[in-house]
């Protein structure tokens, strides 16, 4: 590692693998967390305002500020993945609470305050519904001066996860996403079509849930519950998810990206949440006869140096 730490901002649904991207900023030499915000998403805000706290804990984090965000997105209501995280958002595995306390403010004020104070330009990282960087974006225009850039976990090229063709953080808040594209700085779509191709090996999830070290039994286990096939296998593997957009911050020549237009799809319907990305080599007749539209160019991750993730991560987590 060369030169200072990247500031960064997480702002999370906690969530399992939100708190795997979590365990891997606070331990990474080269990122420098300086507040977590919290989103209604996997489960209901105050849970994951609960769950962020434990896993600072597990994490050995310093004075991380944290703070409650969003309760509901812009326009509908909040719709959980309980299915998928459990109904406390990180695998129903019983952790008890944190002695921590979230700070007295609200996540936009205090995304507001930390961007805004940092010396050096702020990279955030959002691994949930948009709806508070959204509110930040729409309240606080000034702070893009000091973002160097938006990761955000979210979007899909080819296939949804929540519907056929949206994936959740996007569907959960269409609105919000579409203002995210509007901002003006440079982002990057972490998108499911990479997402969900690192995963842990087996030998690995088995020995980090055989430690005595609560940090990596924590880590063994919530990567067990991401277990792509669901098998209930002794060994199961185990799906880094929204730690590989944070791994794209600490190392972005794992990420292959390609800077292409993208819109969401805010129309009601199947297509509802929808992320549009144009990788045609020419315009259509729909441009050619009038029908063009002037969409935001994002940096699209289609490709990623799984092992070079995993790696990364494991080293981290386990340092």
């Amino acid at each position: 590692m060369t030169g200072q730490p990247i500031p960064v901002i997480i702002d999370c649904d906690t969530g399992v693998d939100d708190a795997l991207a979590l365990l891997f900023a606070v331990r990474h030499p080269g990122l420098d967390l300086r507040a977590v915000t919290c989103v209604a998403g996997n489960t209901d805000v105050d849970q994951v305002v609960r769950n962020t706290l434990i896993v600072l804990d597990h994490a050995g984090a310093g004075d991380i500020p944290v703070a409650r965000g969003a309760a509901r997105p812009l326009i509908e209501p909040a719709r959980s993945a309980a299915h998928v995280h459990g109904q406390d958002g990180m695998g129903d595995m019983g952790l008890p609470d944190s002695t921590r306390t979230p700070v007295d403010v609200d996540a936009v004020t205090l995304l507001r305050r930390e961007i805004l104070a940092s010396p050096s330009p702020v990279t955030l990282i959002p691994t949930a519904p948009l709806t508070n960087i959204a509110l930040l974006l729409r309240t606080f225009p000034e702070v893009t001066d000091n973002i160097e850039r938006i990761v955000f976990m979210g979007g899909a090229v080819a296939v949804g996860n929540a519907t056929p063709v949206a994936e959740f953080n996007v569907w959960h808040d269409p609105e919000a996403a579409a203002i995210l594209l509007t901002a003006g700085v440079p982002i990057t779509m972490y998108g499911l079509d990479v997402f969900e191709r690192v995963q842990v090996p087996a030998a690995d999830v088995r020995r980090l849930r055989e430690s005595s070290e609560p940090r990596l039994k924590l880590a063994g286990d919530l990567l067990a519950h991401r277990d792509p096939a669901a098998s209930g296998d002794a060994t199961p593997t185990g799906g880094l998810g929204d730690a590989g957009a944070v791994c794209a911050v600490a190392d972005p020549g794992g990420l292959t990206t390609r800077l292409l237009p993208v819109e969401v799809s805010l129309a009601p319907g199947p297509g509802r949440g929808q992320t549009i990305v144009d990788r045609r080599p020419r315009h259509g007749e729909s441009e050619i006869h009038g029908g063009a539209r002037e969409q935001a160019l994002v940096d699209v991750g289609l490709d990623v140096d799984v092992e070079r993730y995993v790696k990364l991560w494991l080293e981290t987590v386990g340092g």
